[in-house]
């Protein structure tokens, strides 16, 4: 993928109490459905992230924050195969599941 030029990304949040109401995504179908938009509306890159960064937000286990970001990128990656996705995370273990 070329960097040089700007590119769009899509933030899906897999997690009940991200800051934007509107980029939570919980269920296998709402997670598939709004890939399905944002890859239609222009995305290059579709962003995953299972744990929430929000001020006062519950601190969740590495294993949670791995099935919640891992279920989503099968999903979409079998319903989307050609889509870029990247993992937001401060976890390396995660980043590693997400890749494997």
């Amino acid at each position: 993928m070329d960097l040089s030029v700007p590119r769009v990304m899509g933030i899906l949040n897999i997690t009940p109490d991200s800051f934007y109401r509107g980029s939570r995504y919980e269920t296998e179908d709402d997670i598939v459905k709004a890939a399905g938009i944002m890859l239609s509306d222009g995305a290059d890159i579709l962003d995953v992230g299972g744990y929430s960064s929000r001020p006062g937000a519950a601190d969740i286990s590495e294993e949670e924050e791995g099935r919640r970001v891992l279920g989503a990128i099968r999903k979409i990656s079998s319903v989307y195969p050609e889509a870029i996705i990247s993992v937001d995370t401060f976890r390396a273990s995660v980043a590693r599941v997400a890749v494997e």
